[in-house]
């Protein structure tokens, strides 16, 4: 889930449409909503943000800072000014990047992509077994074959990757790819979902790797 925080609720609307045309889930706060909510959600909440979008904040400030205290996910500053001493004071604030607008939403997404691989120091994909999952959006591959799949469960698929070796529970992998603040949608969706990877992950390996327990959660094995 990305987050972004502006004081104007129809650049907040905006953005939530079209990362969900994007298919990626995503909430909008004003600055003092934001600040509460950062500072008393619970962790689980706050791990499922993909990144964070500062925006116009009026002026209430928000600390890059204290979003650091509670995970590592990239922080960027969304610019409506051009000029060099506005830039270098974001990023003297402790941002991760600035981007100027107007700016695609695939390059926001790319360079939320780039901070996290820099960041957490990982590879662009993960090897289980005879599976090859990207964490980029690209289809995972099987053998070394593309296996095509529709957003939610290539997402799903990264998720569960992504966690690798820990059981996340229905609620956990849920927020991750519609967002914690989605109300219109069921979180029995996920079930539909994984029930659809799993049948397309066997028929290509021969087995089942979504491992499975009730009230547990799930994990992928190799």
């Amino acid at each position: 889930m990305i987050v972004i925080v502006d004081e104007r609720k129809l650049v907040t609307e905006g953005y939530n449409s079209l990362f969900d045309r994007e298919g990626v889930a995503s909430a909008g706060f004003a600055s003092g909503e934001f600040d509460e909510w950062v500072e008393s959600a619970a962790d689980e909440d706050v791990k499922s943000v993909r990144a964070f979008l500062i925006g116009d904040c009026g002026e209430d400030t928000v600390s890059p800072r204290k979003i650091r205290g509670r995970t590592g996910a990239p922080v960027i500053a969304l610019s409506d000014h051009h000029s060099l001493e506005n830039t270098l004071r974001l990023f003297e604030s402790g941002v991760d990047d600035v981007i100027r607008k107007p700016v695609h939403i695939r390059e926001i997404l790319a360079r939320i992509s780039a901070i996290r691989r820099r960041v957490q120091e990982e590879a662009s994909f993960t090897e289980i077994g005879a599976m090859r999952i990207f964490l980029d959006g690209r289809d995972p591959e099987i053998a070394g074959q593309p296996l095509p799949l529709p957003r939610r469960e290539r997402r799903i698929l990264e998720y569960l990757a992504s966690n690798r070796g820990r059981r996340v529970t229905k609620t956990q992998v849920f927020n991750a790819i519609y967002g914690i603040f989605d109300e219109e949608v069921e979180e029995n969706v996920v079930e539909s979902h994984i029930s659809k990877l799993r049948k397309k992950l066997r028929e290509k390996l021969g087995f089942d790797p979504i491992d499975s327990k009730r009230f547990l959660g799930y994990r992928l094995v190799g």
